[in-house]
């Protein structure tokens, strides 16, 4: 059930708002003034802000239920065999499952070491073999763990072990998403936690995209010998997602003028601080889509239907990006605008399924009574 308008704006006068802005504090998300007024929870989008009159046909959402709410500081998530759901807070430190088809909540307890602040925290989540992995804040870094789960250990997580360390924290820009993709390798976006040169700093952990083995070495086929770093020049990575040729997609936000979509490829240079946004510049990739940052600050991506879908913060709305190949086919799309609050993580769950995490209690949105929820969508 979508939250009527009327109960954020009530909701809204008791909470404070951050609203210091990228260019002046270095926020991830420049909070600012609402959206215009919402769009019905199953729609087909209006055009994007591109400027085309016309969207293309064919993209459409709908919101199908609500599978639990009452999380708090939701950040990653990540599906279990057989269906149930892992999910992390940023700020409680704690990871929770979630029953895939109740909704039930199960507390497998507090992750040891993880410092939140500002921006960091327990954020990515990803599962493989046995293993939940975890993208944390630590006292001195940020870093990649796995810990055991299932098994012997039932509803308990293992001791963290070290997988990555190393990557610079900060109070902004700890980029935090992890998966794993079809090459069985380990991706993680980073930041470069508002320390712009450390994104073309080849020999820095910060500011890139990460691709390991399950075990944290570098990945055979990584374009720096050696390194984990797998692309670079990018200043807040918080979205990765493949298509279904395998394509590596990302989504990262820009400061003043540009929002990104980006297709990856290893070794290239994303350009971010000589460039925001398409640029022309050579040497550097300009992104396959862009938005104003009033629009977007995205944060996670998922793909499904052909599309990439995107989940913006700021922007409180889920992009539709369709494509053809490497290439966009059409403008992106609108849904959802100021239904649900905030957006953090979308997962894809097969067919056209999406899990989609609101995030009104990260200390910038107007939470409401429910928030935060993850919700089931259908797309096409």
């Amino acid at each position: 059930m979508s939250r009527p308008a009327v109960v954020k704006a009530l909701w809204g006068a008791a909470v404070l708002v951050l609203v210091a802005g990228c260019s002046s504090g270095g926020t991830e998300d420049r909070p600012g003034t609402a959206p215009p007024t919402s769009a019905p929870a199953s729609a087909t989008a209006p055009a994007s802000p591109s400027g085309s009159a016309t969207a293309p046909a064919g993209g459409r959402v709908a919101v199908t239920g609500t599978l639990t709410e009452g999380l708090k500081s939701p950040w990653g998530l990540a599906e279990l065999p057989g269906g149930d759901l892992l999910v992390s807070s940023r700020d409680e430190r704690t990871i929770t499952k979630v029953d895939g088809r109740t909704g039930a909540k199960t507390s497998l307890g507090e992750v040891p070491g993880v410092v939140p602040g500002g921006e960091g925290g327990l954020m990515g989540l990803a599962v493989r073999d046995g293993w939940v992995y975890a993208y944390l804040t630590a006292e001195s870094d940020n870093r990649i763990v796995r810990m055991r789960y299932g098994g012997a250990e039932g509803d308990r997580l293992g001791v963290p072990q070290p997988v990555l360390t190393g990557i610079p924290k900060g109070i902004v820009h700890n980029g935090g998403r992890i998966a794993f993709g079809p090459d069985r390798m380990l991706y993680a976006g980073t930041g470069e936690t508002g320390r712009t040169g450390l994104a073309q700093d080849r020999e820095s952990l910060g500011g890139k995209i990460l691709r390991m083995t399950p075990e944290g070495r570098p990945a055979s086929g990584n374009p720096f010998p050696g390194s984990v770093v797998y692309s670079y020049g990018h200043r807040n990575v918080q979205g990765i997602a493949w298509d279904d040729q395998g394509r590596l997609w990302a989504a990262e936000f820009g400061q003043n003028t540009w929002d990104e979509l980006n297709l990856v490829e290893p070794g290239k240079n994303y350009g971010w601080p000589e460039a925001e946004g398409r640029a022309g510049k050579a040497g550097f990739v300009d992104p396959v889509a862009q938005w104003p940052t009033s629009e977007a600050s995205p944060s996670g991506i998922a793909y499904a239907r052909g599309a990439i879908w995107m989940a913006g913060l700021r922007g409180e709305r889920l992009w539709r990006v369709p494509l053809a190949g490497a290439e966009r086919s059409g403008d992106p799309q609108a849904f959802l605008s100021e239904e649900y609050g905030r957006l953090r993580t979308v997962l894809a769950g097969g067919g056209g399924r999406l899990w989609l995490v609101t995030s009104e209690t990260d200390g910038r949105g107007t939470p409401g009574p429910g928030d935060d929820r993850i919700l089931r969508l259908e797309v096409s």
